[in-house]
């Protein structure tokens, strides 16, 4: 506990108890205090906090706090360093208007339940906002069906146009239950892809670079589920409802900021 947090009260205690000494300019290190000041100290912390249980959950509260800060602080600068590979690579689908003046990006894995959720909030972001630009990244982290699903719908869209890709990115995320290679196959052969060239593809070092990449932006945005979204120079881990996906969008085009 830092001394410059200690509770007033407690300090009157210590004093009682004749741990008596000026406020530090630094943290005083343990060997500062004789064996009967620690034990006061000692007596004094753990009666405190039995007496004041909620200063714990205060104190974790105010942790989670930081902690939380310095994550959003450290995944902006992220979002900063990578700059336009994020929103603008060779390695991703553009749905929607792909000249929009705002961009939704997300970070998705065929077998994520929240994915699919997700499925219908940007569904609906898109008919409903004609200037929005929805960048799709194959992050497939939930085992080896997951991989070979992404090697398909990655080789889906170097062949397939925007608009086919994202009938197929549809049609193979609302699928139910578990999803793998030969769902992804499927997929692609219902919305037309050449399915010959879609085996060769997917086994391809471009497909291979393209997920590579992917990944590689995850990591340095420190995303460690999905789905995640880079909206602005805000990136988010979880699912996210509707509403909030279009306040952020909304607060974009007025402010330039997803809060304003």
């Amino acid at each position: 506990m830092r001394l410059a947090l200690f509770p007033a009260a407690a300090w009157r205690a210590l004093a009682v108890a004749g741990v008596v000494f000026a406020a530090p300019a630094a943290p005083l290190a343990a060997d500062a205090f004789t064996a009967q000041q620690k034990a006061g100290v000692e007596k004094i912390v753990h009666d405190y906090l039995l007496a004041n249980p909620e200063v714990i959950r205060e104190a974790i509260d105010e942790l989670k706090k930081r902690e939380e800060a310095a994550e959003l602080a450290m995944r902006e600068k992220a979002v900063n360093d990578l700059g336009d590979k994020i929103g603008n690579s060779a390695n991703q689908a553009v749905v929607g208007n792909p000249d929009g003046d705002v961009t939704l990006v997300e970070f998705f894995d065929y077998n994520c339940g929240y994915c699919k959720q997700s499925l219908a909030s940007v569904q609906k972001l898109i008919e409903g906002d004609p200037k929005l630009r929805v960048v799709l990244k194959d992050f497939p982290i939930l085992g080896p069906d997951s991989v070979e699903t992404a090697h398909v719908a990655t080789a889906a869209r170097l062949q397939l146009s925007r608009e086919k890709f994202w009938e197929f990115h549809k049609k193979l995320l609302s699928t139910r239950g578990h999803i793998g290679k030969a769902q992804a196959l499927a997929a692609a052969k219902e919305v037309g892809a050449d399915m010959d060239r879609l085996e060769k593809d997917a086994n391809s070092a471009e497909t291979q670079a393209a997920l590579k990449d992917v990944a590689t932006q995850a990591e340095q945005l420190k995303f460690d589920g999905t789905p995640s979204w880079v909206i602005g120079k805000e990136a988010v881990v979880g699912g996210l409802p509707y509403a909030q996906l279009k306040a952020k969008i909304d607060n974009l085009r007025k402010c330039g900021k997803t809060a304003c």
